[in-house]
């Protein structure tokens, strides 16, 4: 598809996804603490502090892929996908165990990253683990029209090939772009005197699912699940990547409007980013890593994710993150704001290989 016509779509099917109950009962109240979500009523989502699944399906790579060797098979990615999920939650299926975090009433948000495939669709959140992801939320109830697949700008959002020609979801699911702009609620001050608003994606939503990757940041040093869900969804995040990211990240994540509706990560590690991240600009430091990976803990699932890139550093001869300048100490803040498990003898590490 090409580029005008893709914006096009994305802008219109975005836009039109009707206000969330809970930002219509809040338009009259501007407190921005008026905006935090709650779950249906008698639903408690599932949380496993410290727990992060992680499966694979052997080692040869090609086996995984498509021919090109960037995008894995579908059927491979809705296998690791349902793998991982299920042994989180002891469900006997996908989308039993989707049910844990989400429930049929819920408006679901899905903040995916496509961040390095917007040039070539190389690095990003495949479509391929998408799809069932979203097919898994109809499946357990999930009205269409309240499910929403979203990025920070439509040329992130064609990486993961949502919307392109060839690559649609199920009738009624809304794709969009907010372009750093898009948000109803008012202004919230979360770092010194910067001040920031949520997007109207989040805003509308009463519960988020965060799709990231694995990867090293020129600024921050590690990008995953914390910066994803946190910059992902703000109008200016630029502004607050000042002291690599830290505090700002986990003070973001913190936000009552945005906590309050995080319910799952899910990492798609099937290629990871080693060095001269987050954009894929350098194919040499792009390696192949086979795997999904799946938390309710973003600190966990962060504190694994940077030893991840930290071994391959090591093993391609660089320096550590440390060494470099760019040690991501915005996990172990994130901890000290109790988002999450940092410590190893806290962290619950399940490997599982089909």
């Amino acid at each position: 598809m090409r580029r005008r016509a893709f914006l096009e779509r994305a802008a219109i099917v975005g836009g039109s996804l009707a206000l969330g109950p809970l930002a219509q009962a809040s338009s009259d109240d501007q407190s921005p603490n008026s905006w935090t979500a709650k779950p249906p009523a008698e639903f408690e989502p599932l949380q496993r502090p410290g727990t992060v699944i992680k499966v694979d399906k052997g080692t040869d790579f090609a086996s995984l892929m498509q021919p090109n060797l960037l995008w894995p098979k579908a059927e491979v990615a809705r296998l690791l996908l349902e793998r991982a999920l299920m042994e989180l939650t002891g469900a006997p299926n996908l989308t039993a165990a989707l049910g844990k975090f989400i429930h049929p009433d819920d408006v679901v948000a899905l903040k995916v990253n496509g961040l390095a495939g917007e040039k070539g669709q190389t690095a990003a959140v495949n479509f391929e683990l998408i799809e069932p992801v979203v097919t898994g939320l109809i499946a357990l109830g999930v009205k269409p029209e309240r499910i929403t697949v979203f990025e920070q700008w439509a040329s992130f959002l064609m990486g993961t090939r949502v919307g392109v020609a060839g690559y649609d979801l199920p009738k009624g699911v809304k794709i969009g772009f907010h372009g750093n702009h898009d948000a109803l609620m008012p202004e919230v001050q979360i770092f010194h005197q910067v001040r920031t608003r949520f997007v109207r994606y989040l805003t509308d939503a009463t519960a988020v699912i965060d799709m990231t990757m694995m990867k090293d940041h020129s600024i921050v040093g590690f990008t995953g699940a914390l910066k994803n869900t946190a910059y992902g969804q703000i109008v200016n995040p630029s502004q607050h990547h000042r002291y690599n990211g830290n505090p700002q990240i986990p003070m973001i994540y913190n936000h009552p409007v945005l906590r309050s509706r995080v319910r799952l990560h899910i990492v798609d590690a099937f290629k990871i980013i080693y060095d001269e991240g987050p954009h894929d600009r350098n194919p040499q430091r792009r390696l192949p890593h086979g795997a999904v990976y799946v938390s309710t803990d973003p600190v966990s699932m962060d504190t694994v994710g940077w030893q991840v890139i930290e071994r391959a550093r090591q093993d391609h001869g660089l320096k550590s993150l440390k060494e470099v300048g760019r040690e991501p100490g915005y996990i172990h803040t994130a901890a000290d704001l109790g988002l999450g498990l940092h410590d190893w003898n806290d962290i619950s590490l399940r490997s599982i290989s089909l």
